[in-house]
Order: structure tokens, then C-alpha cells, then sequence
């Protein structure tokens, strides 16, 4: 049985993407009593096939929208008047920003900006809430020795991506201060899962196998990330929108640190025992300023939510890796 849920008109940006997608995905097949509108312009990192999972689900719609044309966002938002912004929306692929910053402060800024004034209408609804999906890069990098990344850490972002993210969540917070809007700011570790864009480390691997194409292995391998399933991630969320909120920051992470190659070599084995595929890989040279390390501290959202965190990555893993051996083609039109 399907459980109502505390908001009932439910704005999302970048729901045909990766992390969107699964947020909508659990949404829609585990509660009831709202309304999805999505804003998605179905960039190069999204299919039509994820949306079409959501294809005979009433309560949801579907706008191919661009987040950083304000007139077309502030018609929207008039037109559907949520009462809850998920902004999932986002250019997230570092190597990508470092070639070309502009599509990064276009998408993740001005988009943020423009999804931040179209809110202002809204303020007047007692159940209102902005929520900014967000990333640990934002905190910079960590040494070995060092604690894990707490919500009151300062922002010291290394690359063009993390620098866009941290300017976006700053509005948000500024828009908070100077306009009393409700928030939530929400920075989580790496996330794994199904039909994530195959750009991103674990489904590279797995679709450079396939394709018997090399695995690239940046520097010495030995960066190390925090790494957490999609829906553990969305599930999370979801609880947090149950809480009353006015205006917090809370970081999701998996628990579970690895280095690069540590990672690569796991997933390797499964490829070939369990797939009987041939992976290789070839190191080459280090991304540029390539942080060494992320870690994330959750004991504030695990008090908050009144639970013990405890993942089950290799499960997780396996199942991830499945996925792509049956789904390589979900972005070939």
C-alpha cells in the first residue's frame, strides 16, 4: 500500500536524469495524494527511454523546458504553483567543465537563479520548500588523515563543476536570509546506480568492457571517493521532505570510501567471473587539479532521521553492473 505524501504539487528539474529519475521512480511506486510537473531539456545524459518509465503514471507530466530561460521557467511555476522544488538539474561531469566551463554556469547558476525568482511567487504557501540537490565536491578535497566533510564545513571548491554547484547553493542560502524562503540543501557523495550517463566512472568501466575499449585510469588510481546507491540516496530524500524543514542542509553519503583503482579492480572481477568479459585498463595522465579525497560525515542526517545507516554496496554493486550488461543501448536512439 502506497503512502500519502506531505507535499502535493511537486516541481522537478533534471527528472529524466540519473539521480532525478530514480527520485521520481520511487515516488510515483511508493506514494500517492500529488502531482509531479518535470523540467527536463533531455540533454546528451538522458533518454527518452527513462521517461517513458514513467509513461501511464496520471500524476505525472512532462515539460521539455531549458531551467535557464527565466520566462519560460516563471510561466511554468504560475501555471502549476508547486509547493515543493526539487532542483536536480544540473551539468555534473568534471572533465567536462574543465574543457568548457560555460554550459556549467549557464545550467547549474543561472538556471538556480532563475528557479530561485520564479519561487519568490510562492512564498505566501505555508508548505513551501526549495530543495538543492548538491554534491560533497563542493567542500573540496580531504587527506587521508583528515575527518570527513561535516554540513558547517567551509566551501573550497576545486574544479569550474564544484565551483557552479557552490555558487548555487550560496544563492539558495541567500535567498533564504534575504527573502525568508524555506530550503533545503542537500550534499551527497558519489552516487552509483542504473542509468546513470556511461561518462561517469563505474559505468565506464563497465561499458568500455563491453565495447573492449580500455579503462582509463587517471594518475595513480589512488583517489579515493565516498559511494552510495541512487535509490539509498532518493530514499533519503524522501524522508527528509516527510520532516518539517524550514531551512537546513544536511549531507548523504554512502559510508563506503575506495580508492579509483580499488573500485575498478572489484568491479573488473565481477565482469570476468561472473560475464566472462576481458577487461583492461591503461593509466594515463591525472585529471587537472583532481582532488584526492571525499568522505562524508552523516551522523546530523542519521539523528535527524532517527536511524543507523547501513548499505549494502557489493548487493548494490552487482546489481549495477547487471543492469548495464542488459541496458549498454539505453542511450541509443
Amino acid at each position: 500500500m502506497t503512502q500519502e505524501y506531505p507535499y502535493k504539487k511537486i516541481l522537478v528539474t533534471g527528472g529524466c536524469g540519473f539521480i532525478g529519475s530514480s527520485f521520481i521512480k520511487n515516488l510515483l511506486e511508493d506514494y500517492h495524494g500529488f502531482e509531479i510537473m518535470n523540467l527536463d531539456i533531455m540533454s546528451y545524459a538522458t533518454s527518452q527511454k527513462t521517461l517513458d518509465l514513467f509513461e501511464g503514471f496520471e500524476n505525472f507530466h512532462h515539460s521539455h523546458i531549458d531551467i535557464s530561460d527565466l520566462e519560460k521557467v516563471k510561466k511554468i511555476f504560475k501555471v502549476f504553483s508547486p509547493n515543493l522544488v526539487v532542483n536536480f538539474a544540473a551539468e555534473s561531469h568534471v572533465d567536462n567543465s574543465i574543457y568548457g566551463a560555460a554550459p556549467f554556469i549557464q545550467s547549474n547558476i543561472i538556471g538556480t537563479f532563475n528557479l530561485l525568482e520564479a519561487s519568490k511567487n510562492l512564498l505566501d504557501n505555508s508548505n513551501f520548500l526549495f530543495h538543492q540537490i548538491s554534491t560533497d565536491e563542493v567542500f573540496g578535497d580531504l587527506n587521508e588523515q583528515d575527518p570527513a566533510f561535516k554540513e558547517e564545513d567551509p566551501y573550497d571548491p576545486s574544479s569550474p563543476y564544484s565551483a557552479s554547484k557552490a555558487s548555487s547553493d550560496m544563492l539558495v542560502s541567500a535567498w533564504g536570509r534575504t527573502y525568508q524562503m524555506p530550503y533545503l540543501i542537500t550534499n551527497c557523495s558519489n552516487n552509483f546506480g542504473p542509468r546513470q550517463y556511461k561518462e561517469k566512472l563505474i559505468p565506464k568501466i563497465i561499458c568500455n568492457t563491453i565495447e573492449g575499449i580500455e579503462i582509463p585510469v587517471y594518475g595513480n588510481g589512488l583517489n579515493i571517493r565516498d559511494w552510495i546507491f541512487v535509490d539509498d540516496h532518493t530514499y533519503t530524500i524522501i524522508e527528509l521532505h516527510k520532516k518539517n524543514i524550514k531551512s537546513e542542509r544536511f549531507n548523504i553519503g554512502g559510508n563506503n570510501e575506495i580508492a579509483n583503482i580499488e573500485l575498478i579492480k572489484d568491479i573488473m572481477q565481477i565482469l570476468e567471473s561472473k560475464y566472462e568479459l576481458s577487461p583492461k585498463i591503461k593509466f594515463v595522465e591525472d585529471r587537472q587539479g583532481h582532488d584526492k579525497r571525499y568522505a562524508i560525515n552523516m551522523a546530523k542526517t542519521d539523528k535527524f532521521l532517527d536511524r543507523n545507516t547501513e548499505y549494502n554496496f557489493s548487493k548494490n554493486l552487482e546489481a549495477t553492473i547487471d543492469w548495464y550488461i542488459k541496458n549498454v543501448n539505453w542511450w541509443d536512439e
